[in-house]
């Protein structure tokens, strides 16, 4: 009886804990590192036979292989962002809401690594792409993005950096790019000569396994989803799988290989 009065009257407290900068964290330029901390407290209470949780918001569940993650998660701050068209707040929160929502390691460290995609729970990563789409006329967004990389360059990511220009052109006799300078020559207005995709960004400074693995997470997977005509490839009377013979490859092309932005 002793024992039940006391797991009866037991209250767990616990708070969130503030994400810091590791020493081995990308410089501040390349990462959002949050200047804010998030708190909230949780009251459960205990019994033999029942047990009950009171929260007042909470992260949707992930995977049981997903590492633990109790941190209170609001989209009200990037919807703001996104209402006001301040697409530079909004895609530094993005990237925080990311890392936050990629467990407490990712917050520990201040950025999300390509392995911990996967334990970002789909509605969440849905919500916010619904937000990016619905505050750009449907321009930008993951889903977007996707999109174009798969339908429009093939999954090829130099084709598809070059679509969304992340990547210049450069002025020279031969055709040339070179990737964009961050943040001062990305695009941070909605207009009609912003490329579809441009926003939101995602470092690739590690390589590219990271957005691989946003886009191909199963939150932007569509049933029965077919394929549109890779018209963008097709220079050659619509025969897929041709290019020009006059223009060299497009790895030939590219200025620089890294991707550093």
């Amino acid at each position: 009886m002793a024992a039940t009065n006391s797991l009866q009257s037991l209250h767990h407290h616990h708070s969130l804990l503030k994400v810091l900068p590791s020493d081995t964290s990308p410089p501040s330029s390349l990462f959002l590192k949050p200047t804010t901390s998030i708190s909230t407290a949780t009251n459960i209470s205990l019994s033999l036979s029942t047990s009950t949780t009171t929260t007042a918001y909470s992260i949707s569940p992930a995977t049981s292989t997903a590492p633990s993650t109790s941190k209170t998660f609001s989209l009200d701050l990037l919807q703001q962002h996104l209402s006001d068209q301040n697409f530079r707040e909004a895609d530094e929160e993005t990237r925080r809401l990311l890392i936050v929502l990629a467990g407490e390691a990712a917050q520990k460290r201040g950025y999300v690594f390509f392995s911990e995609v996967q334990f970002i729970p789909e509605q969440d990563l849905k919500d916010i792409d619904e937000l990016w789409k619905k505050y750009s006329n449907n321009k930008f967004g993951y889903s977007v993005q996707k999109r174009i990389w798969r339908q429009k360059c093939n999954e090829d990511f130099t084709k598809f950096f070059i679509k969304v220009g992340w990547m210049k052109k450069l002025d020279t006799e031969v055709e040339q790019y070179n990737y964009r300078s961050f943040p001062n020559e990305f695009i941070w207005e909605l207009d009609d000569d912003t490329p579809e995709g441009h926003l939101p960004l995602t470092n690739a400074l590690r390589g590219i396994q990271l957005l691989n693995n946003i886009l191909s997470h199963p939150a932007f997977e569509v049933d029965g989803e077919v394929e549109e005509d890779k018209a963008e490839g097709n220079e050659n009377g619509g025969l897929k799988g041709l290019r020009d013979s006059s223009k060299p490859p497009l790895s030939n092309r590219v200025f620089k290989t890294d991707y550093s932005f």
